[in-house]
């Protein structure tokens, strides 16, 4: 009789805690590689949840909706950071769970989070701990003008006041209400990229191509991918980080770590995410394997293939602000048919019911045979649909 299979292989069930667009492409692509899917979040409506084969309703440290996820799941994985770290404790007694609570939770809490980094021997910015009167009274005025970050519960520039005097700093962690923080110093910045990693149980980890990335207001904008995007020393150096970072977790699963270019060319970690990220929406349609795809493969523990980029892309994300062009309440459909007379591009939206200013509820991905075309498509899709132009910096 053979050994039985290491694998959760075809034709099992993949649960994932979350009903997010991460979670909705995630359930995709298992199901075209013939998993049944299970979701399970506290939303009817949650995109996630209305496209998989199960749908629990339930909040996330429900015991009994917990056990409903164990009892249909072969394996199961989480689509955002903020789910309780204990909920994914609970689930990994009976299921495998990747990734693992441990690494949840110190992507969760930025004190942690730099900890990490700095054990990883991955340069940070300048930065001090704020958690009590004496960490605040203790905080060198070198670390001014800075930006105050709560510890927890921060996203998508949310949590986050840039301060440029002790009085301002005062004030802003006054108006946290006093939580744990850290103080980061500002630095003058060339630009922003990423690098997104799959581990797998065994410890092989592959990559894809650096992603260069623009923000405004601290959400994701623009995303560029491209041979040369990114100087090739500076390219390196973040993979190498990236992998040491996974490596230091003992990370299972898909893993995004965020990095500031600085005006000296010098690199210093921003973030970590530890799950598919919006800068890798741009692998869905220009590489041979997707964020998503190999998402599914770590979890259900299946051999990992480097993914192949096969065309130049850029990636736009596309938010709530598009529906309201004009000044009213009123929202309206973009101008879709347009857009897709492009040659090129690919829209994704999320199955999102309603738009709102501020949300994320689809992104455009580019592709062409040369940067230079995808750059001239992307400007042109952006300017019908009312985005800001240039795209790149």
């Amino acid at each position: 009789m053979s050994a039985p299979t290491p694998y959760v292989l075809p034709g099992a069930t993949l649960g994932v805690i979350g009903g997010g667009q991460l979670g909705r492409m995630f359930v995709h692509a298992a199901q075209r590689m013939g998993y049944f899917t299970a979701v399970l979040d506290p939303d009817a409506e949650s995109p996630a949840g209305r496209v998989s084969h199960h749908h629990i309703h339930t909040d996330y440290t429900d015991v009994d909706g917990l056990a409903r996820l164990a009892g249909l799941a072969d394996a199961i994985t989480t689509e955002f950071e903020n789910v309780p770290s204990p909920s994914l404790e609970h689930l990994a007694a009976a299921r495998p769970v990747a990734p693992a609570a441990a690494s949840v939770a110190i992507a969760q809490d930025r004190i942690r989070e730099k900890a990490h980094f700095v054990r990883c021997g991955v340069a940070c910015a300048p930065y001090a701990v704020i958690e009590t009167a004496e960490q605040f009274a203790a905080v060198g005025d070198d670390l001014l003008p800075g930006i105050l970050k709560t510890a927890r519960l921060g996203y998508d520039g949310k949590g986050q006041q840039r301060v440029a005097t002790r009085a301002e700093l005062a004030a802003a962690w006054e108006a946290a209400g006093g939580v744990p923080c850290v103080l980061e110093k500002r630095l003058a910045l060339d630009y922003e990229c990423s690098v997104i990693v799959a581990r797998g149980q065994d410890g092989q980890m592959v990559h894809f191509p650096p992603q260069r990335n623009l923000h405004r207001d601290g959400i994701l904008a623009v995303t560029e991918v491209f041979a040369g995007n990114i100087p090739a020393g500076q390219a390196a150096r973040a993979i190498e980080a990236t992998r040491a970072i996974a490596d230091g977790l003992g990370y299972v699963g898909v893993l995004c770590v965020e990095y500031f270019v600085l005006a000296d060319g010098s690199m210093v970690v921003n973030e970590m995410a530890p799950r598919p990220h919006n800068s890798g929406h741009w692998s869905m349609d220009a590489c041979d394997l997707s964020q998503f795809d190999l998402q599914v493969r770590t979890v259900a523990g299946l051999p990992l293939s480097t993914p192949r980029q096969h065309s130049p892309a850029v990636m736009l994300n596309l938010l709530g602000d598009l529906w309201f062009v004009d000044a009213g309440d009123t929202a309206v459909e973009p101008p879709w048919a347009d857009v897709l007379a492009l040659p090129g591009v690919h829209l994704h939206l999320y199955g999102k019911t309603d738009a709102r200013r501020g949300r994320k509820m689809g992104h455009l991905n580019i592709t062409g045979p040369d940067i230079d075309t995808v750059r001239s498509t992307a400007d042109f899709a952006a300017a019908v649909l009312g985005l800001p132009i240039p795209l790149s910096e």
